[in-house]
């Protein structure tokens, strides 16, 4: 199998761009979570210090903004209705758009019913909710078209408030629908309209609950073929994303066909290994991408049993995973691991605290942003010896949102707030 390499999934027009002035999918540019170059500050807090604006929100949502060609956009509610926002990088709001009545979260304090980041080609965003809407808009707020998967396809059955977020293909949307009970699959809308292009049927038999998926895909090159890689019901999974035809399946993830294995943190890919953090923060373990069939047999390279994440997404640097445990005994903990052999390269821990993170941290340059529930953000050094200088920076509202990073910028969505700070 040739090495296999990241696909940005970005259109042709943004590769003129430099990559650090766009977020415009949940993990940034490249899907790592990390950018190499860049500064962000170590030291910040609620009275100012630190924050160059902060722009109060409209309603409580989970996601995750993103920034194309200098706006930033959001979900949330807003008067009952799923919403769009843009802002531009200095805070102005600049436009709003709701559409058809909200499905609210669970009640509980990480979810809602916006809790999956818009996706962005510069010229057009789509946003992915909980009641199953999917709405796109021009970058300057003109209504394009929207669809209700569940209306069409089948009801959520999920057991927690949705998570995944959708990815862009060329001219196509591509959204993944993974749960244990109801319909589970793949599809790919045109962006232009909205018109289904596939939809491919995912579905294994799992044990409760583990067929719930919250995670988002990647696209990778394998082979000169983009596949669509998903994690959800105890396997990754490869998908042409031009026919939706699957390549390629691993399970290996659940042996012992346990039940409530449902995935939170995404898999990340590293040189064409997809590291898979799963049963509940208790394993980990890495597949090559490529294939045909069921490759279990073939592809795993290794699977140990360790501590690390159940709900925070891991970060790629340098051919290394970064892995935050986000609760239990060992939260806050910091990994770092080869992709290729598992080895555990350095650990380090932050400052112990009895609250989760549930928001997936980022690397900008050699600084990790690890925010927390109790609305504290943990700045850390990091380099190849390991953990270095960490610092607490208190903004006193939650974070469930990720951090992201652009334009020299670090931006944090919390409950009430979008916080810049530079």
């Amino acid at each position: 199998m040739k090495k296999s390499i990241l696909s940005c999934s970005l259109s042709l027009s943004f590769l003129s761009l430099p990559l650090q002035a766009q977020w415009s999918s949940w993990r940034g540019p490249d899907g790592s979570g990390s950018v190499k170059e860049g500064a962000v500050p170590m030291e910040f807090d609620a009275e100012g210090k630190g924050v160059a604006w902060k722009a109060a929100l409209p309603g409580r949502g989970c996601s995750t903004p993103i920034v194309s060609r200098g706006l930033l956009f959001l979900t949330a509610p807003i008067e009952g209705k799923d919403s769009i926002l843009a802002f531009d990088l200095e805070g102005k709001e600049k436009w709003r758009q709701s559409f058809d009545k909200e499905t609210p979260g669970r009640g509980q304090k990480v979810g809602s019913g916006a809790n999956s980041s818009a996706v962005s080609d510069g010229e057009t965003v789509v946003a992915y909710f909980k009641s199953g809407l999917v709405a796109a808009c021009s970058s300057d707020g003109k209504k394009l078209w929207d669809k209700n998967l569940q209306k069409e396809y089948g009801k959520d059955t999920l057991w927690w408030d949705q998570g995944t977020s959708p990815v862009l293909f060329e001219k196509n949307v591509i959204i993944a629908v993974m749960q244990t009970e109801g319909n589970s699959y793949l599809v790919s809308l045109d962006l232009e309209s909205g018109n289904e292009v596939w939809k491919t049927e995912r579905k294994f038999e799992t044990a409760k609950e583990s067929g719930d998926s919250y995670t988002t895909p990647h696209l990778i090159s394998v082979d000169g073929v983009v596949n669509v890689v998903s994690f959800g019901a105890d396997h990754i999974t490869g998908h042409d994303a031009k026919t939706g035809k699957l390549l390629w399946s691993s399970g290996g993830i659940n042996p012992e066909v346990e039940g409530m294995w449902r995935t939170i943190a995404s898999s990340v890919v590293v040189d064409g290994i997809v590291v898979v953090p799963h049963g509940r923060g208790k394993y980990l373990m890495a597949i090559k991408a490529g294939g045909k069939g069921d490759v279990t047999e073939t592809n795993v390279l290794w699977r140990k049993e360790m501590v690390n994440t159940d709900a925070a997404s891991p970060v790629v640097s340098d051919g290394k995973v970064i892995i935050l445990t986000d609760r239990g005994k060992e939260r806050g903990k910091i990994l770092c691991v080869k992709a290729e052999t598992g080895e555990l390269l350095w650990e380090g821990k932050l400052p112990k605290s009895a609250k989760t993170f549930y928001s997936s941290p980022i690397l900008v340059g050699d600084t990790l942003c690890c925010p927390r529930e109790d609305g504290v953000v943990l700045m850390a050094k990091i380099s190849e010896k390991g953990l270095g200088e960490v610092k607490e920076c208190k903004l006193g509202q939650s974070f469930i949102a990720s951090p992201i990073y652009v334009d020299g910028k670090l931006i944090l969505r919390g409950d009430d707030f979008l916080w810049c700070l530079k």
